[in-house]
């Protein structure tokens, strides 16, 4: 386009005559931008387009006078497709304007091309042709006009090319028409059966120029040339443009296209006429489903009998039928433009049989005409005129009668077809698609399993692919789309339907027959060469015959003859396995076999193609042109078999449908019918998309390209989706989910409660009726469909994946999709959506538990799909569960810091915060109270859809690790500590802004002074907040400690060696402080396994140490701060609860926090003066004798000093403010005290017994036990296990547990839900001997969560041995308090 513009305009800026003339209006040489710069051949892309002419088949037209230059005739269909790629491009740009109905857009007006002035424009076009000096413009818009004066020349640029365009198609015409007259009127037959090759070449050119001329009138002809007129005049003082007159009646007599096209082809009429009879026949019998399935035209065995591996049906009407798409073609375009040939006798069936078939009438790529529209408005009034003709009488009366009955048989098909089509259509071609489906089908598993015969039927084979690429491209021309009767509402598209799974299969049957050629087309080579070898002998013997002898052949047709011969014979013979190594090129051949075509067609010769059939023909073998023509057949068949397998099989025009494809894509894909192996087919029909793009228009090699990368892309998405949409069919509750059914314990429980109700249950139904399904449910008959149902997704899942590993990369210009790669994406993606979307239900967090069956049935469907897969998806898995659950490094095990950019562990994150925000925060306020009875944590409503005790207890830290490892225990252990950091700031900074009145205190206190103590006491602010902040730190505490003991059952599980391991290990730890780096890191990681015996105050020794808390003198004044929260009003609401061992504000979790923070205080403190002493004696002290024991003995001595002082202190708070109105409070406060003793091992109960004399915390536990409602209950069960005698031995306080000094645990299973407790409102089961899933007491030196006293003095020694009972295993108290429940009293 380019190159024209510029030689348009390069000469003479007025495009004078010479301008235009120097492009050399007649030949050839004027279509060089449309064919290239290689003049003497044809582009490539005529040859896959045309079989029955390749592109070197014309270099030697010219040396005969006599023959035909056919070589022009080729070149001349390349310029149509150019000129049609530029009209469709110029349509592109001026957004497909209507120029008939003068409908334009407004992208039209902004394209650039045309002034944006519509009133003049639009005037112009509609007063075609007046000249614009007619039309008095300055009264229509004077501004615009004077507008477009101004910028004449700027628009006469833009206008330029597309002009230029103009003069193309009249040239184009006036060529065109004189060839085909020359070829019409020089050929002697062009029967398909004797000339076949002539007739494709001259019935392509007639049509590329009825198309071209049909396509022009989407452009604005009328519009472009007076607009350029008018502005030529402007610049040009009035002096019209030179083409101007010849290109108005150009567009004139073309106005509409068809009626210049029935008067400039009236001439070639008849002889279209014969062509269309002679093809009729194969019309017939493309549309005769029956007979092609019977008579086997499309199988490669006798229909009749199947042994005989051999297609006796016809072959060469059956190789015939690979041309079928081109005759209805023909059929449709030479009716229209020839119509009175209709009034043949056998056209009308012709006609019928064609149209009754099709709606449109494609022009080029998507571009189609209204088929019927046209046939009435201009067909009919041809037919009705020879019939008013035939009726007159102007013949003789037979002939006319004739002539009067077959134009009315005419009238009324024409009038009928249309209402035939409308109904007809989509049935007619639906059945041809399941007829073609079948026949590929078994044509496919035929050549799979003999391939040897492959070669032998490979015309049968291009006809197959011709009639599954016709009905294919037809699908998706006509779908959606609405026909009308009248020609003012054009075609219009509707809603698409594309639910037919049969196209699915032709594209995959292609793709199959496509792939089965190109693997044996070394056999198929061979079988030509070895063809061609034998036919050289056949025509050196048809040339000896006297017939052909007598003939008395020139010397050119002589010479002709001999090459022929001459090239066969020296054809190399395929030897052994050598085929595919052979080189042969036969274009030399084809282009002698033309030049003797070319001559013996010729009316011009004294030798034609009538002589030379009867001088061989009776022979009694094929004649010597049949012979001709099957070798330049099989010619092609050895060095051009690859264009005739994309000319038969290739779908690249689909490309211009693509979005239906897609559409279609996924309507029938994952349908009940699609099959997962088809797509393949689907994806391998892009790889053809960038042949669309003409070189005539260079940016649509870009444009299809793109567009071709994207279609692909959106297909694998579809795929992609569907892989993913079969995983989580298997994977959802109605999938493998329904196997792996198992009734909650609460469910269990309301079932066998309801089932006892009941007095005959139904044993048949698979529901219960309180709505759970029950186990096994899935073996009902009733429910064979959702089994039936999981078994196909299965199997669609398998086929699916084994199609996907298999396929071959996808090749889209220089883009490769390999399949294999994007399923491993997908998989793994979902499976990491699959973690994220499971985490948390539609209320909140999902239980651990739950969370770990649903992940491990996700793992055994990707392990299913893993199997047919040539991938390590279980790579892949450890690597997505790797990602979602680290979260930086393990601090007692990493050295390294996590990056700044890492954003990974997302999953672990989510639930580590739930964790923190809704346990230990308690931040929506749902009462979570740690219940040390039953090591978990309890509320008193759910915490969004389940009730803390559900998502707290050992099973479900112990399922949370195994999802998330160390990884995600250290991250929670993290975020704790974090947590607790900030928490023992504010203790810092209320040591600090209270010091002074803290040291008053100590000093009141150690004085005695009750008044001066309780005064300043009273000035110590925001105590009930410390105290809050302090509750909340030993929630912390509690929380991982049950983590650490999760954490040390799943490692004694996993891992046992490494468990010993540490545990063994500890035992040896030296006790040194300070503590080497590699023995801290080594007590961490014991002590997040729960080997360690003091787990709080490690932990928060090394939170101190980590952010080097603890250092100021202040905390000196630690115990005295502990003992102010004696003095706090959360006392008063405070009550103990016998069934959790812990009481109702979780004040029992700061007894946790004061021996936490006291001991690892403490130890921080001694290894800072360690440090300070090592400093200051610079090396030259004496070293201590033995410096393990004196730093262990000083580290508990220093600890045990500062619980003492608490206790001391914390008991003289309480005992001072008992009075006889209130001492409730006090009650709590002692019990707290007994508590402290049972959990700090530094802190002996003997320390308390100065204080806190025994008597009182006895009897205040034997009325709280006594009063306890679930002691009768738990006496009264019905259990065996619960008899009398073994429940007061469990519960009585005599009872010693087997080792030393530890007590029981009280404890029991997880409940469904938990109410606030107190005294006087028990309504749970108490069951003192249900055990805990692991006990961690041999690793506590005293752990008892019900509160009772265990004093190691030696005054236990003397006192109360004469009532234990044979449960006992050491002393024990008086028998009177068996029945108590007080608790195991026991002094040593």
């Amino acid at each position: 386009m380019a190159k024209s513009r510029q030689h348009f305009s390069s000469q003479d800026a007025s495009l004078s005559p010479p301008a235009v003339r120097s492009r050399e209006w007649e030949g050839p040489s004027r279509w060089t931008e449309y064919l290239g710069p290689d003049m003497t051949s044809p582009m490539s892309s005529r040859t896959s387009r045309n079989g029955s002419l390749d592109g070197q088949s014309q270099g030697s037209s010219g040396g005969s006078h006599k023959g035909l230059n056919l070589q022009w005739v080729v070149q001349l269909i390349e310029v149509a497709d150019g000129l049609m790629a530029k009209m469709y491009r110029f349509n592109q740009i001026l957004d497909y304007p209507d120029p008939v109905g003068h409908v334009f857009s407004e992208a039209f007006w902004k394209s650039g091309v045309f002034p944006i002035h519509p009133r003049i424009c639009l005037l112009l076009s509609k007063k075609f042709p007046e000249h614009f000096s007619k039309l008095q413009l300055d009264r229509v818009d004077k501004a615009a006009l004077d507008a477009m004066h101004d910028s004449a020349e700027v628009h006469l640029q833009s206008l330029e090319p597309w002009i230029q365009l103009l003069l193309d198609l009249l040239a184009f015409r006036e060529q065109a028409l004189r060839l085909i007259l020359d070829l019409s009127s020089t050929v002697i037959t062009l029967l398909p059966h004797q000339n076949s090759l002539i007739l494709h070449a001259f019935m392509d050119v007639f049509c590329s120029f009825v198309r071209v001329n049909l396509f022009s009138e989407k452009m604005p002809r009328k519009m472009m040339l007076q607009v350029y007129n008018l502005l030529h005049a402007m610049s040009r003082n009035d002096r019209d443009f030179d083409y101007y007159h010849r290109l108005i009646m150009f567009i004139d007599s073309y106005d509409p296209p068809l009626k210049g096209l029935q008067e400039d082809l009236n001439f070639v009429s008849p002889r279209i006429g014969e062509v269309l009879e002679a093809v009729g026949p194969i019309i017939f019998l493309s549309t005769d489903t029956r007979k092609l399935r019977n008579e086997g035209f499309l199988s490669p065995y006798h229909p009749r009998y199947p042994d005989i591996l051999t297609n006796s049906a016809h072959p060469m009407r059956a190789q015939d039928l690979a041309n079928v798409t081109s005759y209805r073609e023909w059929v449709l375009l030479g009716y229209l433009v020839c119509p009175d040939e209709l009034l043949r006798v056998t056209s009308i069936d012709i006609a019928l049989v064609v149209l009754k078939e099709n709606l449109v009438l494609t022009l080029f790529r998507d571009e189609y005409i209204p088929l019927h529209e046209d046939y009435q408005l201009y067909v009919l009034p041809r037919i009705l005129e020879s019939k008013k003709m035939a009726k007159s009488g102007r013949t003789k009366q037979k002939e006319a009668d004739l002539e009067y009955s077959v134009a009315k048989q005419v009238e009324k098909m024409l009038s009928e077809v249309h209402e035939q089509a409308i109904l007809s259509c989509d049935v007619i071609h639906r059945e041809r698609r399941i007829l073609l489906k079948q026949e590929i089908g078994r044509m496919v598993i035929f050549f799979t399993d003999q391939p040897s015969l492959l070669a032998p039927n490979i015309q049968m084979v291009f006809s197959a692919l011709a009639l599954a690429q016709y009905e294919v491209i037809w699908y998706f021309q006509h779908i959606g789309v609405a026909t009308s009767k009248s020609k003012a509402a054009r075609i219009v598209p509707v809603d698409i339907d594309p639910n037919d799974p049969t196209i699915g299969f032709l594209l995959d049957g292609m793709d199959h027959l496509c792939c089965l050629v190109r693997k044996y087309i070394a056999a198929i080579r061979g079988y030509a060469l070895s063809y061609l070898s034998s036919c050289a002998g056949r025509i050196r013997f048809l040339l000896g015959t006297p017939g052909m002898v007598a003939l008395d052949l020139d010397s050119t047709l002589k010479g002709l003859f001999q090459q022929i011969i001459q090239k066969l014979e020296n054809i190399p013979k395929p030897q052994g396995e050598n085929v595919s190594a052979i080189t042969c090129d036969l274009s030399d051949f084809r282009k002698d076999w033309l030049s003797i075509l070319m001559i013996v067609t010729s009316a011009r010769s004294s030798i034609n193609i009538r002589h030379l059939e009867k001088a061989t023909v009776s022979t009694g073998k094929e004649g010597l042109l049949s012979e001709g023509n099957a070798a330049y057949n099989w010619s092609r068949c050895v060095d051009e078999l690859e264009s005739q397998l994309s000319k038969h099989g290739s779908l690249r025009k689909l490309y211009f449908y693509h979005q239906h494809l897609t559409a279609v894509f996924r309507n029938t894909m994952f349908g009940p019918e699609g099959r997962p192996q088809h797509c393949c087919a689907w994806l391998g029909v892009a790889s053809s998309f960038p042949e669309c793009a003409s070189p005539i228009v260079p940016e649509e090699v870009t444009k299809i390209g793109r567009d071709a990368v994207l279609y692909v892309e959106s297909l694998i998405e579809s795929i992609m989706g569907g892989l993913e949409g079969l995983i989580n069919i298997l994977d959802s509750e109605g999938g493998f989910g329904a196997l792996e059914i198992q009734l909650l314990p609460e469910q269990a429980a309301l079932y066998l409660n309801n089932a006892s109700r009941v007095s005959i249950p139904s044993a048949k139904s698979p529901k219960m009726a309180a709505g759970f399904p029950l186990p096994g449910r899935e073996s009902y008959p009733e429910n064979n469909n959702s089994i039936k149902m999981l078994e196909a997704a299965m199997q669609r899942l398998t086929n699916l994946c084994s199609v996907l590993n298999d396929m071959e990369p996808i090749c889209v210009l220089n883009h490769v999709f390999v399949l294999r790669e994007y399923m491993r994406e997908c998989i793994l993606g979902n499976f990491k959506r699959r973690i994220l979307a499971v985490l948390k239900t539609d209320n909140d967090l999902q239980r651990p538990s739950i969370l770990e069956s649903i992940i491990r049935r996700h793992m055994s469907i990707v392990h299913l799909a893993e199997q047919h897969i040539s991938m390590d998806l279980t790579q892949g898995i450890r690597e997505v569960l790797l990602t979602e659950a680290f979260t930086g490094p393990v601090s007692s095990l990493h050295a390294f810091d996590k990056p700044a950019e890492q954003l990974t562990g997302s999953a672990t994150e989510v639930v580590c915060n739930w964790y923190i925000d809704n346990i230990v925060k308690d931040i929506s306020g749902a009462g979570i109270l740690f219940t040390p009875m039953h090591k978990c944590f309890k509320s008193t409503r759910p915490v969004g859809g389940y009730f803390a005790e559900s998502v707290t207890d050992l099973r479900e830290l112990q399922a949370f690790i195994r999802l998330f490892g160390g990884y995600g225990v250290d991250r929670l252990d993290r975020m704790m500590k974090d947590h607790t950091a900030a928490l023992l700031n504010c203790i810092d900074t209320s040591l600090r802004s209270n010091r002074e009145l803290l040291e008053a205190v100590a000093v009141s206190m150690h004085n005695g002074d009750r008044t001066e103590r309780e005064a300043i006491l009273k000035q110590i602010v925001d105590l009930d907040t410390l105290i809050g902040f302090c509750i909340e730190a030993g929630q912390a505490l509690a929380f991982d400690n049950l983590l650490a003991e999760a954490a040390g059952t799943v490692l004694e599980e996993g891992a046992p060696l490494i468990y010993s391991l540490l545990a063994g290990v500890v035992k040896h730890i030296p006790e040194e402080l300070p503590e080497k780096k590699e023995i801290r890191r080594l007590k961490g990681v014991a002590n997040s396994v729960g080997v360690v015996a003091d787990h709080d105050s490690e932990w928060v020794r090394s939170i101190l140490e980590e952010v080097g808390g603890a250092h100021d003198d202040s905390w000196s004044l630690l115990p005295y701060l502990f003992a102010s929260f004696m003095t706090s009003s959360i006392w008063n609401t405070t009550g103990f609860n016998v069934d959790t061992g812990g009481f109702n504000n979780n004040i029992h979790c700061l007894a946790r926090c004061i021996h936490a923070v006291i001991a690892g205080r403490e130890y921080v403190r001694l290894e800072r003066e360690y440090h300070q002493r090592q400093a200051l004696s610079n090396g030259h002290a004496g070293e201590p004798l033995d410096p393990d024991i004196e730093s262990r003995v000083s580290a508990e001595a220093s600890i045990k000093s500062a619980m003492q002082v608490f206790v001391k202190f914390s008991a003289g708070i309480i005992l001072d403010s008992w009075s006889e109105a209130n001492r409730s409070h006090m009650v709590a406060k002692l019990i707290f005290l007994d508590q402290l003793c049972e959990i700090s091992p530094f802190l002996p109960r003997s320390s308390l017994e100065p204080h806190v004399p025994y008597a009182i915390l006895r009897s205040i536990y034997s009325q709280y036990y006594t009063n306890s409602p679930s002691i009768p209950m738990a006496l009264l069960s019905v259990s065996p296990r619960h008899s009398p005698a073994v429940s007061l031995a469990h519960a009585s306080p005599i009872t010693r547990q087997p080792r030393g000094d530890s007590t029981p645990q009280y404890s029991s299973n997880d409940s469904s839900y938990f109410r606030g407790s107190s005294s006087h409102n028990q309504d749970h089961f108490y069951d003192p001997n249900s055990g805990n899933i692991k006990s961690s007491e041999g690793r506590h030196r005293n752990v008892r969560r019900s509160g009772p006293l265990d004093y190691s003095s030696s005054r236990s020694k003397a006192k109360f041995v004469e009532g234990s009972s044979s449960g006992s295993t050491g002393p024990s108290p008086l028998p009177r308090f068996a029945v108590s429940r007080s608790g195991p009293i026991s002094y040593k």
